[in-house]
């Protein structure tokens, strides 16, 4: 069982969660020393703001809230606010970003780190106060021998200080002076001087002061730093300074041009205001640099998560080899921070040392140090003597993400279904989602959750690449599956999958919920014994981040086959015939920031003689809405306008229909789901399913081979 602190409200909380699992690229690393960062978590403590104030300080939402309630309905609109505004109720926040412990396991054969090893680790949401945690090996570093490892967990803090220091580019001899002598400007102060500069130092601590004079800078002040630095350069002014303070005021920036010498530069590292006074930093031609955290590849997804190293030739300095080479330094004995370390504390007495932050106590560098061996167990028991039966749904879920959590779990909870368990990739997650839910059990481990015996019924709701595999293992368990879309991200999946249902008596559903709208439905009244339809659907689906995970051809699949088959499925639903044809085509953007196949036009062809056309695309103006359908036959007419307002015409009248909120139908894709599970008859036929997956899969060859391709 991993423990780890975590904030929920305003209070810090030890909480113990099920052991998380490493997947690929990542490593489970069980931490033996974590450093608090002072002033980052002395942030995170402060009292939560009201809905109102970051409404103040975010005006933007106020617009975007009066178009999400002509879309979506006030009740929607209000909800989805709250979890914008407000930390939900019962989710907590990791605290802690910089660790050091030994590898426990790789989630990969083949890594280059192995088991037994002492590393160090970096990352909000990833190395934190916790007892075991998974981290990306871009964010780990070895740690060296001799390397005490209460010392290497300054690292994520090092390679902000050395980030930080690389952008003023200091050489030899230079003078550099440092605003703000907390754990990055101590660590900035040891760095520049084992680079050969002159170094003067303020803070408004005379502590911190004396502290930095006795780790080597040249002058250190509480007060009068333009003295001290025109003493240092014979009245020059600073080659650079680094300000590495924490202050919503712009006085250190001010103060940093006031002591520059002509054309010096200024770096700001810490959390200040930047109200930058243009008179002095244009006479005197100032450079201002903003350091960006650790160093490249920080908040790059595909850096970060997904292992994609930058050239070695071409970036010398990553926030990897930031990490290393602080250590490097540290294994010299240039950098001492176990000089900076002012508090230890076992983790059973976090509450302890948050509680310096707070006070009125001296502190600067606090040490959490996790002692003896923990239980390693990947399932926590959250409730006992729940009763499950094998005649109605018990239900397990597999995947607890942001869609998740917004779209299926408060539907889930309405409809008081029995939950076994809830398992995700992270322990936190997990608890969360069970302790919701009202379930029995939390875990990591998905197989053992799907494997159970009390567990009739699964939800796949994690990432789209492991939906085929959690899918066939469910089926093959003798499970009833509900899949959120898509199926598969490729054939080899779909064959998976195909083969596991094909064995298999239980039912398999997959989230496309457009065809159960109530205003699907009545369109497909509307055009009862009309003949082939002709169909037209306009999908102004946004931009998505090319660094996203949805982007990503190997985890996410990309839009056409994860967004795309809600509205193939739709439109083979609505004229209800089999899809026999595909052709594809794009806008040639050229564009880095946004895939071609993101600006879609989709032809399908129905075995019926119905004709779709799907027009997606990710540069239309966000107070357009969403979707937009129109289907025409037998001298009838549909128009649907974003699942809100609903027009049917035909030779003697018009009918309009307008529901409070979008109807998309999420409740009743759920409701004909567990519908099916009791009767033993699919919500949706498998070969809808599979063929709605092909269509996709077409669509892509479509684009590749540049013509129209047949589905069988």
């Amino acid at each position: 069982m991993d423990q780890l602190i975590h904030k929920r409200g305003e209070g810090i909380t030890l909480r113990g969660i099920p052991l998380p699992e490493p997947g690929p690229g990542q490593l489970l690393v069980q931490t033996r020393f974590s450093l608090i960062s002072s002033g980052t978590e002395r942030y995170k403590l402060a009292p939560p703001k009201s809905a109102l104030a970051k409404l103040r300080e975010k005006p933007e939402l106020i617009g975007k809230g009066i178009k999400a309630i002509r879309e979506r309905g006030l009740k929607a609109t209000f909800e989805m606010t709250r979890k914008t505004l407000e930390t939900p109720p019962g989710v907590p926040t990791a605290m802690g970003y910089s660790t050091a412990g030994i590898i426990v396991a790789t989630g990969r054969p083949g890594s280059l780190f192995h088991p037994g090893q002492a590393v160090a680790c970096a990352g909000a949401g990833f190395a934190t106060h916790a007892e075991f945690n998974v981290v990306p090996e871009n964010l780990c570093v070895p740690v060296p021998d001799g390397v005490d490892l209460a010392d290497a967990s300054f690292t994520t803090l090092g390679a902000i200080a050395l980030q930080g220091v690389r952008q003023a580019a200091p050489t030899l001899g230079e003078t550099v002076a440092v605003i703000g002598l907390g754990l990055l400007g101590q660590l900035a102060v040891q760095i520049l001087k084992a680079n050969g500069c002159r170094v003067v130092g303020s803070d408004l601590d005379a502590r911190r002061v004396e502290l930095a004079l006795a780790l080597g800078a040249d002058a250190a002040v509480t007060e009068g730093l333009p003295d001290a630095v025109a003493g240092l350069t014979r009245g020059r002014g600073a080659d650079a300074v680094i300000l590495t303070a924490s202050t919503p005021s712009s006085e250190p920036v001010k103060l940093a041009g006031a002591i520059s010498r002509l054309k010096g530069r200024v770096v700001v590292v810490g959390l200040v205001g930047m109200d930058v006074p243009r008179e002095v930093f244009y006479e005197k031609e100032l450079d201002l640099r903003l350091s960006m955290s650790y160093g490249p590849g920080r908040y790059d997804p595909d850096y970060e998560l997904r292992g994609r190293d930058y050239p070695y030739a071409y970036v010398r300095w990553t926030e990897q080899r930031n990490m290393e080479a602080f250590l490097q330094l540290i294994a010299e004995g240039r950098i001492t921070p176990d000089r900076l370390i002012t508090h230890r504390f076992p983790l059973a007495e976090a509450a302890k040392a948050y509680a310096l932050l707070e006070g009125g106590e001296h502190s600067l560098g606090i040490v959490l140090a996790y002692p003896g061996e923990p239980d390693r167990s990947r399932t926590q028991v959250l409730r006992e003597g729940i009763a499950f039966h094998r005649d109605e749904p018990a239900l397990g879920l597999v995947g607890a993400g942001s869609f998740a959590n917004k779209y299926i779990l408060p539907r889930l909870k309405a409809r008081s279904l029995p939950v076994v368990g809830v398992a995700t990739a992270r322990g936190m997650s997990a608890r969360s989602a069970a302790e919701y839910l009202g379930a029995a059990q939390a875990g990591t481990d998905w197989h053992a959750l799907v494997e159970d015996a009390r567990v009739n019924t699964v939800f796949i709701l994690t990432r789209h690449d492991q939906h085929a595999e959690q899918v066939a293992a469910a089926l093959d368990a003798g499970k009833h599956v509900f899949v959120e879309k898509p199926l598969a991200i490729d054939e080899e999946g779909l064959a998976r999958v195909r083969e596991a249902a094909g064995r298999s008596a239980t039912q398999l559903m997959v989230g496309f919920n457009r065809r159960f709208s109530p205003h699907a439905a009545a369109i497909r009244g509307h055009f009862a014994g009309a003949g082939p339809l002709t169909m037209v659907c306009r999908v102004n689906a946004g931009m998505a981040p090319m660094g996203s995970w949805y982007q990503d051809p190997e985890e996410g699949g990309g839009r056409i086959i994860g967004e795309v088959c809600h509205f193939v499925d739709l439109l083979g639903h609505l004229c209800g015939s089999r899809p026999t044809r595909a052709l594809g085509r794009t806008a040639r953007l050229g564009r880095d920031d946004t895939p071609d196949q993101d600006h879609l036009t989709a032809v399908l062809e129905f075995a019926d003689g119905s004709l779709g056309t799907i027009h997606y695309f990710a540069g239309g103006a966000e107070a357009l809405p969403k979707e937009y359908l129109e289907v025409h036959a037998g001298g009838r007419s549909a128009i649907l306008d974003d699942f809100r307002a609903l027009t049917l015409v035909d030779a003697a009248r018009a009918t309009r229909r307008r529901s409070k909120e979008q109807e998309k139908g999420y409740d009743q894709e759920i409701d004909a789901f567990l519908a099916s599970v009791k009767s033993g008859e699919p919500a949706i036929p498998f070969e809808d399913l599979d063929r709605t997956t092909r269509v996709t899969f077409a669509l892509m060859d479509s684009l590749r081979l540049d013509r129209d391709v047949a589905i069988d």
